[in-house]
């Protein structure tokens, strides 16, 4: 069976608003952004059945701390307030003492992420938009048409605190430049070593143009999609995806805010990962399209429904949820080692196999 020893982890996700001033160029001078962080927290193996929603308690005590950063100059707080120095202001708070990361963005197209662990990287994402076919798909797939997506590529770098964390994102930037001359507006079949452009084979193509550039690249991450994608480390692969479902609850311990006994709802999201090796013919681990046509009967079954009477959800925990779909998917799903139930956006569920702390990875 997929995932043997399941842990769950909760991850929340807020926001704040500041100022700050970095030592770099353009961003000398005195500017403000809207801050995004998310929390992850190791909650221990999968519960057999207790309903809870364990991401509410984290939530509220990372907004405690996010509001001291709240609409301040974060140099009066912070020495050199990069996205790294920031996120590991947030992880060092005694009122988060038991979460295992932070992420921090100051913008939608980089950030950094702190562990408990000590490990350090950041990351910058970029768009481009391109035409692609599949030429070893069987007949009739609609992937062996020429078609277009506008792509998006994140790149991960590890560092360390000796080393200037908004520096190394400039540094990413300028190592993708010459990249995106190439991909942005062009036809990615075109391009030597891309006769076969999924996204696995394009993020090894671009791990492996990197690299020399960025000697602590970590991974690339290619989506062809907002709800499709790839991660790359240089020696193994994993893609995920995304879809949503409508549905009622009634938690047993609900939301703060929501008087017991309540019925409310959610648009949840649901993620499957699944990683594994790449089929050297077709140039994937799994075909999106045949993960989605295993994937949406299921969630048909739970969209638009009253999920606190189903016995087995425990009233619409999204713990339960993720174990519902661990029975039913993980035979049909080879590789399947992790399954995301999101209560609300960058908010809810991770269930992994094994002790996992790479939940932030995925953009």
């Amino acid at each position: 069976m997929p995932m043997p020893c399941s842990n769950l982890y909760s991850i929340s996700a807020r926001s704040f608003e500041a100022a700050r001033r970095l030592s770099a160029g353009r961003f000398g001078g005195l500017h403000g952004h809207s801050f995004a962080v998310r929390g992850l927290m190791r909650l221990g193996e999968a519960p057999s059945g207790d309903n809870i929603d364990p991401t509410e308690p984290h939530q509220t005590r990372l907004e405690s701390v996010l509001e001291q950063l709240d609409y301040r100059l974060l140099n009066d707080l912070i020495e050199h307030p990069d996205d790294l120095a920031i996120a590991e202001w947030i992880l060092t708070a005694p009122l988060l003492a038991d979460f295992a990361a932070v992420e921090l963005s100051g913008a939608a197209n980089r950030g950094a992420i702190a562990w408990r662990s000590g490990k350090r990287q950041v990351w910058w994402r970029c768009r481009f938009e391109a035409a692609h076919q599949l030429p070893n798909v069987p007949a009739g797939h609609k992937c062996g048409r020429m078609h277009g997506h506008g792509f998006e590529a994140c790149i991960h770098v590890d560092t360390d605190r000796s080393r200037d964390a908004h520096g190394l994102q400039l540094a990413i930037e300028k190592a993708w430049e010459p990249l995106h001359a190439l991909l942005h507006l062009g036809c990615l079949n075109e391009l030597n070593g891309l006769d076969n452009p999924t996204s696995e084979v394009l993020a090894g193509w671009i791990c492996e143009r990197l690299r020399p550039e960025l000697p602590d690249l970590l991974g690339v991450t290619v989506m062809e999609t907002p709800t499709a994608g790839c991660f790359f480390d240089g020696q193994g692969y994993r893609i995920w995806k995304s879809m949503s479902f409508d549905s009622a609850v009634r938690p047993r311990q609900p939301l703060t805010e929501a008087p017991s006994g309540r019925i409310y709802g959610h648009t949840f999201t649901a993620r499957l990962h699944l990683a594994g090796a790449l089929d050297r013919v077709l140039g994937w681990v799994h075909d999106y399209g045949d993960v989605k046509r295993r994937f949406d009967p299921v969630l048909r079954q739970l969209d638009h429904q009253p999920l606190h009477e189903w016995a087995q959800l425990a009233g619409g925990d999204a713990a339960a949820i993720a174990g519902y779909l661990h029975a039913r998917l993980g035979d049909a799903l080879p590789g399947m080692d992790r399954i995301d139930v999101l209560t609300t956006p960058g908010s809810g569920i991770l269930r992994c196999r094994g002790a996992e702390v790479r939940g932030l990875l995925v953009p």
